[in-house]
């Protein structure tokens, strides 16, 4: 059992590695077919992103709307078809402010068919969306 959950953190350390170093043909093969991401209808991105593709939409929509200047990884714990990932979006404006999100993975075999992020507090989110569109530090 550890050896799975040693390789579900290293493949999730590698999902972010590659999605932030933009290589989207790598990202995808850590990924099912009918992979999809659920972001809650309440955020300015809220919506089901779907297929293998479906991740790299989310990434660059999320990406356009908020100046983020740092994704800071603080944990990953892993079950046999579970992962979660206590991240924080660290935004450029308003300076200094951070998203607090806890994203989990599902998995299907040794792909990921799923992520379905929880924020600790949307306003950040907004807050980060606002600034970027007005131009405000």
């Amino acid at each position: 059992m550890a050896d799975k959950h040693t390789s579900r953190l290293a493949q999730i350390n590698r999902l972010y590695a590659l999605t932030g170093a933009g290589d989207w043909a790598a990202a995808e093969e850590q990924l099912t077919e009918d992979f999809f991401a659920i972001e809650a209808d309440g955020l300015p991105f809220g919506g089901v992103y779907s297929g293998k593709g479906g991740l790299r939409a989310l990434y660059e929509r999320v990406m356009s709307m908020m100046d983020v200047a740092d994704l800071e990884i603080r944990a990953t714990l892993a079950g046999e078809d579970y992962a979660v990932t206590l991240v924080d979006l660290v935004f450029a404006r308003p300076k200094g402010t951070r998203a607090r999100i806890a994203e989990m993975f599902r998995f299907r075999g040794d792909l990921i068919c799923e992520i379905r992020p929880y924020y600790f507090d949307p306003a950040t989110v907004h807050a980060a969306v606002e600034a970027k569109r007005t131009g405000n530090a």
